[in-house]
């Protein structure tokens, strides 16, 4: 009924006998997103398709389904609570939320928060086509936000536009090329959507509180961010391009990144090296030179790439391969390698 490629998953509808297939939908939605009270006008034609792709924290639901209006009560909540934001990416038919006194109204192209620990109200335009909604799944303790902040964005209509755009590109771009990726990259992903979802809905917040300091500290966080995961291959990527690239001095940018777990020069290393690692371990690129995988992200001195992949795994890129691959042991090394995480003397 459904097909799996790595963590992504797929089921349509169209597989279950038409007489079922509305109470197939409810069933799926309660069981993958939360537990919640469906109705249709459409039993007799229902049309749904169902989608999800596990991103290490968060997860990304897809889904395809006829007009329909749902509650979800207390006794709901108390039934299964994954305590999670779900930004929805509304397409097709229109939508509303009603939740903690507010109705978002119909959306459509644009987005929608809910919060899955209170109760919640939907409904569609009951005389359009299917809806299409790509939701992220965000546990609220994975959020970079201060507790509770974000439920001062549920049920608003949030605009598809600037970083919006963004953030609506990568969501369907995730829907349509997801089954073609491989599981290292969906965790890579999977940091990515958290980090932008959170320089999102930090940027919504900024606007509807009157952009307090510390949510454009975040949301400038957040993209500083974002830049470096799409420069990693450059070697000229440093601090100083971080911070000239946002035009904040370069004191400014290690403020920004004073509470995080790594320092800005530190993350930019540990990333070039996860992906150097991630390319070491691939099969097809089994010939390619190491030299040439360091280049590509942007370590540009063999002796010093080789001396930091050492460092962080205890193994030279070239053994680490070798037991990547199964092309014998290293050094009798049996267990995969973690990166070392840096001192705090380390993390600038």
């Amino acid at each position: 009924m459904g097909s799996m490629n790595h963590m992504w998953t797929r089921a349509s509808g169209h597989e279950v006998p038409v007489a079922d297939r509305f109470d197939w939908f409810t069933e799926t939605v309660s069981t993958d997103l939360m537990p919640v009270a469906i109705s249709t006008d459409r039993v007799g034609d229902f049309h749904a398709v169902v989608g999800a792709v596990e991103l290490g924290a968060v997860t990304v639901s897809t889904l395809e389904f006829s007009p329909v209006w749902s509650r979800r009560t207390p006794a709901h909540i108390r039934r299964g609570d994954p305590e999670q934001y779900q930004l929805a990416l509304v397409e097709g038919n229109a939508m509303k939320a009603c939740q903690l006194g507010r109705d978002s109204g119909l959306v459509v192209d644009g987005f929608i928060v809910t919060n899955t620990s209170a109760p919640l109200e939907c409904d569609t335009d009951r005389d359009g086509g299917p809806i299409r909604a790509t939701v992220l799944q965000i546990p609220r303790s994975q959020l970079p936000l201060r507790a509770g902040r974000a439920d001062h964005l549920v049920a608003r209509r949030l605009p598809r536009t600037g970083l919006g755009a963004v953030m609506a590109h990568f969501m369907t771009s995730l829907r349509d090329n997801g089954p073609d990726c491989r599981i290292e990259e969906l965790t890579v992903l999977g940091r990515a959507a958290l980090d932008m979802a959170t320089a999102y809905l930090a940027e919504q917040l900024g606007t509807i509180e009157g952009t307090a300091p510390e949510i454009r500290a975040r949301a400038l966080l957040e993209r500083a961010k974002m830049f470096i995961e799409r420069n990693l291959g450059d070697p000229a990527l440093t601090p100083r391009a971080v911070a000239d690239h946002h035009n904040i001095s370069l004191r400014g940018l290690y403020a920004l990144f004073r509470d995080e777990p790594e320092g800005v020069a530190a993350l930019i290393r540990i990333r070039r090296l996860e992906r150097c690692r991630a390319d070491l371990a691939r099969p097809e690129l089994c010939t390619v030179p190491v030299q040439a995988i360091a280049a590509r992200w942007g370590f540009s001195n063999a002796t010093v790439f080789g001396r930091a992949f050492r460092q962080a795994y205890g193994l030279t890129p070239g053994e680490y391969r070798r037991h990547a691959l199964g092309h014998g042991s290293a050094r009798g090394v049996e267990e995969p390698c973690t990166l070392r995480r840096p001192s705090p003397a380390e993390r600038v």
